[in-house]
């Protein structure tokens, strides 16, 4: 099965999860989700796959999650979703799909889970 890998390039824990994948020689897909923003209905898929909700990848030291006042504000998920969406920083990064499975790859070590 592919690897698919949605990342930041400018994200070092991407490079990192990256790497070692490509080590691993198996084959995989590097989407930079900036050029090709996620739909609602891939990113709620992905969460689904992974077990995780849209809190659980939010990304709380970006600039726009404190100039949205989210620490203060009780957000329903789709919501959330919905914010994601539009300020791809709320994400955390990389999220790896390999068939039915989705991990958030941080650290990038734990990418090796799904090789």
């Amino acid at each position: 099965m592919k690897i698919t890998i949605y990342q930041k390039p400018t994200c070092s824990t991407c490079r990192e999860a990256i790497k070692l994948v490509e080590a691993s020689g198996q084959p995989f897909t590097a989407i930079n989700y900036y050029e090709q923003p996620f739909t609602k209905a891939l990113l709620k898929g992905l969460l689904k796959k992974a077990g995780l909700s849209a809190k659980d990848v939010l990304r709380t030291k970006e600039d726009i999650y404190k100039e949205l006042g989210l620490a203060k504000k009780q957000v329903s998920e789709d919501e959330l979703i919905a914010l994601m969406l539009k300020y791809p920083d709320l994400i955390q990064r990389p999220l790896v799909e390999k068939g039915e499975k989705v991990i958030l790859a941080r650290p990038a070590e734990t990418v090796q889970s799904l090789l």
